[in-house]
């Protein structure tokens, strides 16, 4: 079965960003691997509290959210354009991999993140 990284590198290798990714990530240790997802993991949890506490993808609780995952991208891995960030967000919703585990935070979140991203991606 092929690992995340080894699909990455062959999907985007060729890309800018995964070669800014590439330089940004080289050195980093394994605690830094584990900030940098743990950071991650609670900026898509906050969408969770968000859709459950009744607001809307559009609303400015949700888009302030989708500024600070595309800055935690910016910062820990490569440069988040806002044509990279729409991109993610229709990943989250169309590769099960990325669903289910954005989902385990609260069914509906990776559609909620994905519908947050595309309408700020259209402003």
């Amino acid at each position: 079965m092929i690992n995340y990284k080894t699909e990455a590198r062959e999907r985007f290798g060729d890309t800018d960003a995964y070669k800014e990714y590439a330089k940004k990530t080289a050195n980093y240790t394994s605690d830094k691997w584990q900030e940098a997802n743990d950071g991650l993991m609670r900026a898509l949890g906050k969408f969770a509290e968000c859709m459950n506490s009744g607001h809307a993808a559009d609303s400015p609780e949700a888009q302030t959210l989708v500024k600070e995952l595309q800055n935690h991208i910016s910062e820990n891995y490569y440069t988040c354009t806002n044509e990279i960030l729409a991109g993610l967000g229709l990943m989250y919703v169309a590769d099960k991999r990325f669903k289910n585990n954005i989902d385990k935070h609260a069914v509906g979140t990776a559609e909620f993140v994905s519908k947050a991203i595309k309408v700020y991606c259209s402003k």
